[in-house]
């Protein structure tokens, strides 16, 4: 365990120093990040035991440095140490964990441990083109909820401190006004180990501010894969408007030369958000749909949802919230209620607590729901948590 962790430690210096060796024309790297300290407390149901503990702690580090007047090179790193439900869930799907997905999970006697690389790109910008390059977040559409628009990682509002996974790809912006923006994007396959480029995906979005609209639209082609020989096109549109209300609007549409045309192919969203009482009270709702063969298919297997949020600010430093995710089709639930409370400039206390609900929890009926008990592993989970932002 030593040895893997003095690798790692190994690893992560190597990559600060080429990413800033001493005799780059630069300024030094600002450094910021979380750390977050999270115990939760598991009621299990389904194929969980009846009852299981985590410990997770967790870093999200983040660097940047200038490059001459132009230049700007960013890296960001996940630093994961767990034990009990943490590390077990870890093991099974990274995306559960508190980070974003760790690479490589080393298992120890008291705990599992992880490094993750999670940006790692440049970007040279001048007044009226920029490019960027690595491994970094490509991220399209204006939802707050879900956003279909982002298709090549889209939300999942169960998880929603989970930082986005980044792609390796790249993009070129022009500013042809003040509010317009065009860019081309690319990025690899998803098969990192796939050597002909099948699965790559090129395409190109545009966004147009307004004093109260903004939209985007996008163009993106996959090419020929095994599954697909005549390659995937998507077409994605996204609306916000800021209004007494602030609404979205965001779609995706995805065209498979092999299968029917057909709404099987849509992935899409809309929703509102308003505060009032001098922003004391939010509230949020969006509701989806995700068609069989859409992007958020691989998310959820239903094909109906709805999202909505309450939050209160008892005062600057205080603020409770009800969010709840619900499947219309199966008639499951999963309400969260949360407790936040900044202890201190950069610290945040936080308690959570979860109760997945469905049918069968009621009526015995069998009719076990997507985001019941069963299928999520458990019927109660609360957590602290303490966060530092630095």
């Amino acid at each position: 365990m030593k040895q893997k962790c003095s690798a790692a430690v190994f690893f992560l210096a190597a990559v600060m120093g080429v990413i800033f060796p001493a005799s780059l024309p630069a300024e030094g790297p600002v450094i910021s990040g979380i750390l977050d300290t999270k115990v939760s407390f598991s009621a299990g149901a389904g194929e969980m035991p009846d009852f299981s503990y985590g410990i997770e702690e967790y870093a999200n580090l983040r660097m940047r440095s200038t490059v001459g007047d132009r230049g700007t090179i960013y890296a960001a790193f996940n630093l994961i140490a767990a034990a009990g439900a943490g590390a077990f869930t870890a093991s099974l799907t990274p995306e559960g964990s508190a980070g974003s997905g760790a690479s490589a999970l080393v298992t120890g006697d008291n705990y599992s441990a992880a490094l993750d690389l999670e940006r790692l790109y440049f970007r040279v910008n001048s007044d009226f083109l920029d490019v960027e390059a690595g491994l970094m977040r490509l991220a399209f559409g204006y939802g707050q909820v879900w956003r279909p628009s982002d298709f090549l990682n889209p939300r999942n509002p169960l998880f929603p401190d989970l930082r986005p996974r980044a792609v390796l790809g790249g993009t070129v912006a022009v500013y042809p006004s003040e509010t317009m923006k065009i860019q081309g994007f690319g990025a690899a396959p998803r098969n990192s180990l796939n050597l002909h480029g099948s699965g790559a995906v090129a395409g190109a979005a545009g966004d147009m501010h307004w004093e109260r609209l903004s939209m985007q639209a996008l163009y993106a082609y996959e090419s020929p894969r095994e599954e697909t020989p005549l390659g995937l096109h998507r077409g994605g549109l996204s609306l916000k408007a800021e209004l007494e209300l602030g609404f979205i609007l965001d779609l995706m549409y995805l065209y498979n030369h092999d299968t029917e045309p057909g709404i099987r192919g849509l992935s899409a969203s809309a929703g509102f958000d308003y505060s009032f009482y001098d922003g004391r009270f939010y509230v949020l709702a969006e509701y989806l749909y995700s068609g069989a063969e859409s992007v958020t298919s691989g998310e959820f297997s239903n094909r109906n949802y709805i999202y909505g949020m309450v939050l209160y600010r008892f005062t600057d430093y205080t603020n409770l919230s009800l969010a709840c995710m619900a499947s219309i089709d199966d008639v499951s639930f999963s309400p969260v209620v949360t407790l936040e409370h900044d202890l201190f400039q950069g610290m945040t206390l936080s308690l959570t607590g979860r109760v997945p609900l469905d049918r069968d929890l009621f009526s015995g009926d069998g009719n076990h729901g997507e985001l019941g008990p069963d299928n999520s592993g458990t019927r109660l989970l609360v957590s602290a948590a303490v966060r530092f932002r630095f």
